[in-house]
């Protein structure tokens, strides 16, 4: 059993985002033979990749990601194991149920889909999704961070419907508790059945963000 897994997508050009977002541009800007270093220069948005949302993300008056303290992004985690479900089906409490009852206080929790393996397909747009009340009972049972392999805890528009309105109710939730969002990890196989795992999920210190890229880590310990 690996003590340290690595949650976290590569951030390669041209990797996936949310619709609308801006693309994901890697490249070099100095090389060692010509400059004496090598220097990449990075083109991307603050919710590229594996990342994290603050409060401020959906809402001006909220706390932005500097202002959140730093136990948010750190800490044991509750893994909530609903692989299975199929395309767009609602994450419901009834679903979450064994998870909720381990949280606390200031909990983090793993919410493991298993959508990372549509990772780069049009498929992922069309994950699972946590229902308002979900996002509800996990606030209430003491959730602050929820960390999915998927796009999004709210439904993603799908080609054809990308100007419709879904308000992002869980996003609202979680983040109106003073919560932290974490999207697009990957391999959280590896920690379904795990008794005690403590997660990582520092971002970028960018003052004033709405979020910001992490290198997502689990440790079993």
């Amino acid at each position: 059993m690996p003590g340290w897994i690595d949650l976290s997508v590569p951030v390669v050009t041209g990797m996936p985002v949310y619709p609308g977002d801006p693309a994901v541009e890697v490249s070099p800007a100095l090389r060692a033979p010509r400059d004496g270093v090598n220097v990449l220069q990075l083109h991307m948005g603050s919710q590229s990749g594996t990342h994290v949302d603050a409060p401020y993300h959906v809402d001006d008056a909220w706390p932005r990601l500097d202002e959140l303290p730093l136990e948010r992004f750190a800490g044991h985690a509750v893994v909530a194991d609903v692989r299975g479900l199929s395309a767009r089906a609602p994450i419901t409490p009834e679903l979450l149920a064994p998870a909720l009852r381990q949280l606390k206080s200031g909990s983090l929790v793993l919410l493991a889909t298993g959508w990372s393996a549509y990772w780069g397909t049009d498929h992922y747009l069309a994950h699972p999704w946590l229902t308002l009340e979900a996002a509800e009972a996990l606030v209430a049972a003491g959730a602050r961070t929820v960390a999915v392999d998927a796009l999004s805890v709210d439904p993603t528009p799908q080609p054809g419907d990308a100007t419709a309105d879904f308000g992002l109710p869980a996003h609202r939730v979680l983040c109106g508790a003073g919560g932290v969002i974490a999207e697009n990890l990957t391999g959280l196989d590896q920690v379904v059945g795990l008794s005690d795992v403590e997660l990582f999920l520092f971002p970028l210190r960018l003052p004033g963000a709405d979020g910001a890229p992490v290198r997502a880590v689990a440790r079993a310990v």
